[in-house]
C-alpha cells in the first residue's frame, strides 16, 4: 500500500475548504457541487467530507469531537524560525484560532499551533533557525 491522503470530517465543507484555501494556502478546484472537497499542497492531498454526507454514504453513525480537539494535527513546515512567527501571525489574522504562540522547543524546533473552524489542530513549525 502507498499512503495517499488524509480525510478530514468537517461540519461545513464550504467553510472548511475556504479556510484551508484562503488561510492555509492549499490549492483546490472544488466547484462546491460535489459533496467532498479535495485540496492539495506540495504533493499532499487533504480530502474534506461533510460529516452528515459521510454517515449517509457509509450507513454508519460516527462520534465526532466537539470544539478544539487533540484527535490529530496537520503539520506544516516553513523555511525558518522567523517564518513560523510570520505565518502564525498571518493565519491568526485571517481567522485561525490561536492555540499556542511560536515557541522554541528544547528539541530545536520552533513551533506554534492554531485550530481550524472545526477545532482541528494545525502545527506551523521549522527546525531551521
Amino acid at each position: 500500500m502507498r499512503f495517499d491522503a488524509v480525510g478530514l470530517f468537517v461540519t461545513d465543507v464550504t467553510k472548511s475548504s475556504a479556510f484551508y484555501r484562503d488561510v492555509i494556502g492549499m490549492k483546490t478546484d472544488w466547484d462546491g457541487k460535489e459533496p467532498n472537497a479535495e485540496l492539495k499542497a506540495d504533493g499532499f492531498r487533504l480530502i474534506m467530507y461533510g460529516r452528515d454526507d459521510f454517515e449517509k454514504m457509509t450507513s454508519y453513525k460516527f462520534g465526532y469531537p466537539n470544539g478544539t480537539n487533540g484527535t490529530m494535527e496537520l503539520a506544516y513546515e516553513v523555511e525558518s524560525f522567523a517564518a513560523v512567527d510570520r505565518e502564525y501571525e498571518r493565519v491568526v489574522g485571517l481567522g485561525a484560532v490561536p492555540i499556542m504562540p511560536p515557541t522554541t522547543e528544547p528539541w530545536g524546533q520552533r513551533t506554534s499551533y492554531v485550530a481550524d473552524p472545526d477545532g482541528n489542530l494545525i502545527e506551523i513549525g521549522s527546525f531551521k533557525e
